[in-house]
């Protein structure tokens, strides 16, 4: 099967950030599933955009799908890169487009729902979402989320240097969590955007997941209920970073998807480290028990004072903790890679 992958190459679209997450786990995967059964091309739009515009990268989209004739345009969308009269036209030439929504916990009432009909098939990261497609009438969708990526995300047997670590971005309230932490006398290291450590490539990510005792996720949606946040609902950035005033109709989703933040989401994470067979503590996501035993196959957390408490705990208890780490990593070996997802999703949208 021939494969068009629409994404972006680099992470938010800065190539000094390194590859994106759907550069390392979804195009790396589509590359490499059954034996490199596919023949895939990529379309990094991001890297293209930054040197033609928009409008030339748009033009080349369709130029490539014209002359490569694809049986799938599969796209990696969060924002309107890719504009919809491109879509559309792709779409109504008979190549089968999917969207890989990621997020649909907040963007769904500012983005997906106003973007789903144009594809021919849709997948959602959240189960729930399904049933509000539907009332907007699409029809066309598949739970697909998060998993893990087995060629990148390995074993290593590494010594564990970490009592307890964190990889990620130091939005929201993280700081103040991992402050209590230190407070209670646990050493924790934290990697990313914000820490002093800074951000660390994929594979140096990968070496702290194997040589920590205990992985942190933190399960709250990226944001915050900061000024940056709010004004997001009424003001936005136009390509030449010039603040421009949103559509007053565009408000209302704006602050639906604004007080979604706040909640909590399944992420990356809770596939990612247990797919290094590395013991995970995750704050709590409504739908996690429904792939993974909570206390067997991972472990959960439900305030920071049960945070705190369940770190001791495990640190205490290196038996507990390598019986967990086991199952989970045999759980998402078998069920939760994004090959295995692939496979399934695509034989519903009938492309194989």
């Amino acid at each position: 099967m021939k494969i068009i992958f629409i994404a972006s190459k680099y992470d938010y679209g800065k190539p000094e950030l390194g590859y994106s997450y759907e550069y390392y786990n979804l195009y790396d995967s589509l590359v490499r599933m059954n034996n490199k059964e596919h023949d895939v091309i990529f379309f990094p739009f991001d890297e293209i955009m930054a040197k033609k515009g928009k409008k030339e990268m748009n033009n080349e989209l369709l130029d490539i799908v014209s002359k490569e004739k694809p049986n799938l345009c599969f796209f990696f969308l969060s924002k309107d890169e890719i504009e919809k009269g491109t879509i559309k036209k792709i779409t109504s030439s008979g190549v089968i487009t999917f969207n890989w929504f990621a997020d649909d916990k907040w963007r769904f009432e500012n983005f997906s729902k106003y973007w789903a009909p144009l594809f021919s098939w849709i997948s959602t990261d959240q189960p729930v979402r399904v049933k509000d497609y539907s009332k907007i009438g699409y029809k066309n969708v598949v739970v697909g989320g998060w998993a893990c990526n087995e060629n990148i995300h390995k074993y290593l047997n590494l010594p564990k240097i970490y009592d307890v670590s964190f990889v990620g971005q130091s939005h929201g309230d993280r700081k103040n969590i991992v402050e209590e932490i230190k407070k209670a006398g646990i050493k924790i290291e934290c990697f990313g955007r914000g820490w002093p450590n800074g951000k660390i490539s994929q594979e140096e990510m990968i070496k702290v997941f194997n040589q920590s005792k205990i992985n942190l996720n933190f399960s709250k949606c990226s944001g915050g209920f900061g000024l940056k946040y709010i004004a997001g609902i009424f003001v936005n950035k136009n390509e030449k970073g010039k603040l421009i005033i949103n559509d007053y109709r565009s408000w209302l989703p704006n602050f639906k998807s604004f007080l979604a933040r706040g909640q909590n989401e399944i992420k990356g994470r809770n596939f990612e480290i247990p797919g290094c067979r590395a013991f995970l503590l995750t704050g709590y996501a409504k739908g996690l028990e429904d792939y993974y035993t909570i206390g067997k196959e991972i472990a959960c957390f439900y305030s920071n004072k049960d945070l705190i408490k369940k770190i001791k705990y495990y640190l205490n208890n290196q038996g507990d903790r390598e019986k967990i780490a086991l199952a989970g990593y045999e759980r998402t070996i078998s069920s939760y890679t994004y090959e295995k997802i692939f496979n399934k999703i695509f034989e519903i949208i009938k492309v194989l």
